[in-house]
């Protein structure tokens, strides 16, 4: 099986000067190559991850689950029951691609978290126009590898659909790709990438910092221009921030399209719904198909909300239970449960986290190391668009490996 290579083949497959050239084209601009080098040395890995195509199709498989059961009403009704107010408004548009993180132990695939503003989604793109075959063993794996031009095509096609869906017709006029101090951000690459790649649709694209952004006249602005779409890279997942209020009040109002948005997160990316996921009965319950149910337990890891009743319980399992808060992103405020000491056990308890049963990441050869990986399926409406790889050391992905970062995922 393929999967082999992960340990035994260990030659560089990333071309640099084509890397270069993939940023600065007529996606990219000058200079943009220089600026991830001395910002983020360790943002592309130079090897790829190899995986088995029924561990690809498995993960495509365990997607669409995801998709058919949010779609329930059942599901909607319990995800919303316990979510901030921001979420109980339906803009109609159901929030852009999702991030589903996958890891893979021999033979244990396990859906660990969904994200509503997958990062890294064009970068890899990028990443796959510099690949070369180092070794005879890559050459037919390469020459498989989905092209990248079919997913930004893909892409484009993907915010033409959510402005049809909230109604609109034709396409946006101009589009802000919002973040605060989008400049200042690891992914910054990204949004220029972006931006690049919307106006090759006829889409006027800026990079917008959120703390900019006023409702004026009925419209949502920015330096005196008005944006009928943004494109939300916020980890403010409900709008909550005094630097948000423009944006919050045109979500309330629907002044503009906005998507990613506070309901998509209440309905796939707050870790809780990780606990639904993994829970056979309530999915039944709420009226999912056995087969999805069955698949969805299978390789969701069992999770729980942390609450007092059970602090003493999850204390004494912990060293076989992952930490994270409900609301959380980039695994910050993550722990691992045999690395905590009794202060941070009472932060947690203090704090809104679930605990989810460990499923180590997979592993591969980099150089004498053997760093861990993780497994990204950029998803739309229930359909795998990309994969993708992060490779690090360390108890989560971080950017900061020598030799890790984004990794292409080549499949056999």
């Amino acid at each position: 099986m393929i999967e082999h290579l992960n340990r035994e083949a260990g030659c560089l497959s990333l071309d640099r000067a084509a890397l270069q050239a993939a940023l600065e084209s007529e996606l990219g601009q000058p200079g943009l190559y220089a600026l991830v080098a001395e910002r983020n040395p360790h943002m592309f890995s130079a090897q790829p991850v190899y995986l088995a195509e029924r561990r690809l199709q498995r993960m495509r498989e365990v997607v669409r689950a995801v998709h058919a059961v949010t779609a329930l009403p059942g599901w909607r009704d319990a995800a919303l029951a316990d979510a901030p107010a921001a979420a109980q408004h339906d803009p109609g548009n159901p929030g852009l691609f999702l991030g589903f993180d996958f890891h893979l132990e021999d033979d244990a695939l396990s859906l660990i978290e969904i994200n509503t503003n997958p990062g890294g989604a064009l970068l890899s793109t990028a990443l796959a126009r510099a690949q070369r075959a180092c070794c005879d063993a890559m050459r037919a794996p390469l020459a498989r590898a989905p092209r990248p031009e079919a997913f930004e095509a893909a892409l484009l096609e993907m915010f033409a659909a959510e402005w049809r869906s909230s109604g609109r017709s034709g396409l946006p006029r101009r589009l802000a790709i919002v973040d605060d101090a989008p400049q200042q951000q690891y992914l910054y690459a990204e949004f220029v990438l972006f931006q690049r790649l919307l106006a090759r649709a006829g889409i006027d694209a800026r990079v917008v910092d959120a703390a900019s952004l006023r409702v004026e006249r009925g419209a949502l602005t920015a330096a005196g221009e008005a944006f009928d779409f943004v494109y939300n890279r916020l980890t403010d997942f409900d709008f909550e921030q005094t630097a948000h209020a423009a944006l919050r009040q045109a979500w309330d109002e629907d002044l503009a399209l906005i998507a990613p948005h506070p309901r998509a997160h209440a309905l796939y990316a707050d870790k809780r719904r990780l606990a639904l996921l993994g829970d056979r009965a309530r999915l039944l319950a709420l009226g999912a198909d056995a087969a999805d149910a069955e698949l969805l337990v299978a390789h969701v890891p069992f999770t729980e909300v942390v609450d007092d009743a059970h602090a003493q319980r999850l204390w004494s399992q912990r060293r076989d239970l992952f930490f994270k808060p409900w609301a959380g992103f980039g695994s910050r405020a993550a722990y691992r449960g045999d690395k905590l000491t009794r202060g941070v056990w009472a932060e947690i308890l203090q704090g809104r986290y679930v605990a989810q049963r460990l499923a180590p990441p997979g592993r591969r050869r980099v150089g004498d190391d053997a760093l861990k990986f993780d497994l990204r399926a950029y998803a739309y409406r229930g359909d795998v668009m990309w994969f993708s790889a992060r490779l690090y050391q360390g108890q989560t992905t971080n950017f900061r490996t020598p030799g890790g970062g984004f990794a292409p995922v080549l499949g056999g």
